[in-house]
């Protein structure tokens, strides 16, 4: 007799059907915890909650080799390695699902508590946020329970026994339709978390003159091909920080409070930061991942409000020798109170190369610190400020061991020429900043011979990298180049190696140049 589309009664399951289960489970829930979010709080869904907790428990060494092997694509290798354990997971848990039911409903218990977790860890965190989770899980598991009655297994089954009375047709059909659910509601939930509200408020905002704008730049090198351009454009601007979902705030619900050791509290919405005399700079910023030569920097000109100012309408308490600053997501940075008020241009910044802020660099306010790592001092989104002291409170990065105090150090860096070149006369050329201090004198070096002095750019400000280059004739053969750059005070940066951890690297940069 023909068995049709349907298999015999204690026939061996084929080997597909309990990963099926399982992908399409995790799928369903996945999709709709999403789709659930995008209402509830786009941060809150699962992969994210769970990926930003898997960035926060990750040993120091570990987001250092990301940064430095990833930079800004950090973040979709971690969500592409979450996404390869969720596959795995929802395939183990698919298999034992098949084999005895209730091993399936505790595997996807487990799913859902890990999410939970996640969610509730999350320093912002609200009750709210487990809605998510519980509608995601809720849905997978009626999608578990359909795809087993059609696999042929009753959903309480505990006993191993061979799939009866599978039909392929019923089967196929029902996970289809699970993998659209998937597909649909992740699509549908992507919609709702994107960040199209921000988009819109970004668009109406209108940026007023400064009350001090900033000097015409200096005629500078960018003619030189190659050569870091004086300004940085914003689409080219290097981001790192802890985001797995960049967060959306709109100008219309910004709030600012500061707070702690202060003689009166403040609140400031957009409006009124706008409303305030803002001033214009040119300010180089570095982030303290930025190996010997690497591209963790750039340079724009910002448009904000004085933290000096602000800092003084509160009336910052004796003994608060720290500004802990916090993002809309619950990350922290503590500047030191004293780079905030010795006159230097720290401010709230809203423009960035004369647009609002980008939302990834922070729209629609973020702080801007001379002279200082970022992760002492450029708080993205940050909606909350606390006069304190660093015997209190450790920040998101001190508390993992990175230095407390962390102004930039003096480096140097060859843009051009780099790998294989044509003999002939060739610009050796890029960029060397000392941010907060100025740099007076960059040299070259080629193949160990004698430091040559290199050409300098105008200088814009003490808080901007100088452009430098210098004329080489290149001859055939392999030569290695060396640069160095002296500050303001004297100071020359040090040949000696060291990683960014735990303040900063240290080093000459070097290129190997092979000239035909």
């Amino acid at each position: 007799m023909g068995m049709g589309a349907t298999e015999a009664t204690n026939r061996k399951p084929p080997g597909w059907l309990g990963p099926v289960i399982g992908l399409v489970t995790a799928g369903v829930a996945l999709g709709v915890a999403h789709l659930v979010a995008g209402w509830v709080n786009p941060a809150a869904s699962p992969v994210i909650t769970v990926g930003e907790g898997a960035i926060d428990s990750s040993p120091t060494w570990l987001k250092s080799f990301a940064i430095r092997s990833f930079g800004s694509n950090d973040k979709q290798i971690l969500l592409l390695g979450i996404g390869v354990i969720i596959a795995l997971a929802a395939i183990a848990i698919g298999n034992a699902a098949l084999r005895r039911p209730r091993s399936g409903w505790i595997g996807l218990g487990i799913f859902a508590a890990v999410g939970a977790i996640a969610a509730i860890t999350r320093a912002d965190a609200t009750a709210g946020d487990l809605i998510p989770v519980v509608v995601g899980a809720g849905a997978g598991a009626l999608t578990l329970r359909a795809l087993l009655h059609a696999a042929g297994r009753p959903a309480r089954a505990q006993d191993e026994a061979p799939v009866a009375s599978l039909d392929r047709r019923r089967f196929l059909w029902t996970a289809g339709v699970g993998a659209a659910v998937a597909i649909g509601a992740g699509g549908v939930g992507g919609f709702f978390s994107r960040r199209f509200r921000a988009d819109d408020s970004r668009a109406s905002v209108r940026i007023p003159p400064p009350a001090s704008p900033a000097t015409d730049a200096p005629a500078g090198l960018d003619a030189i091909d190659g050569i870091s351009s004086f300004f940085t454009p914003n689409d080219r601007f290097y981001r790192v920080d802890t985001a797995l979902l960049v967060p959306a705030v709109t100008a219309e619900d910004w709030r600012l409070r500061i707070h702690g050791m202060v003689d009166r509290e403040l609140t400031l919405t957009y409006e009124q930061l706008l409303a305030r005399p803002l001033i214009e700079r040119d300010v180089t910023l570095t982030c303290v991942s930025n190996p010997v030569g690497g591209h963790y920097l750039g340079n724009a000109r910002w448009i904000g409000a004085p933290l000096k100012d602000i800092l003084e309408e509160a009336g910052v308490q004796r003994g608060a020798d720290q500004l802990v600053a916090r993002s809309v997501d619950g990350f922290t940075v503590g500047t030191p109170t004293t780079a905030l008020l010795d006159g230097r241009d720290a401010m709230l910044a809203v423009a960035m190369n004369g647009e609002p802020l980008p939302i990834p660099h922070g729209f629609p306010v973020r702080v801007v610190v001379p002279g200082l790592y970022g992760y002492v001092s450029a708080t993205k989104w940050v909606v909350d400020m606390e006069l304190t002291t660093f015997d209190a409170y450790d920040a998101y990065w001190i508390a993992r061991g990175w230095a407390q105090q962390a102004p930039i150090k003096t480096q140097s860096r060859i843009d051009v020429p780099h790998g294989a070149i044509s003999a002939g006369p060739r610009d050796i050329a890029g960029v060397a900043w000392a941010q907060h201090v100025g740099i007076e004198t960059v040299e070259v070096q080629i193949d160990g011979g004698a430091w040559l002095h290199a050409e300098l750019a105008p200088a814009d400000t003490t808080d901007t990298w100088r452009q430098w280059r210098i004329a080489w004739d290149a001859t055939a053969g392999d030569h290695r180049i060396a640069v160095r750059a002296t500050d303001r005070t004297g100071q020359t940066q040090t040949p000696d190696l060291a990683e960014p951890f735990p303040d900063g690297a240290t080093g000459y940069h070097t290129v190997s140049v092979s000239v035909r």
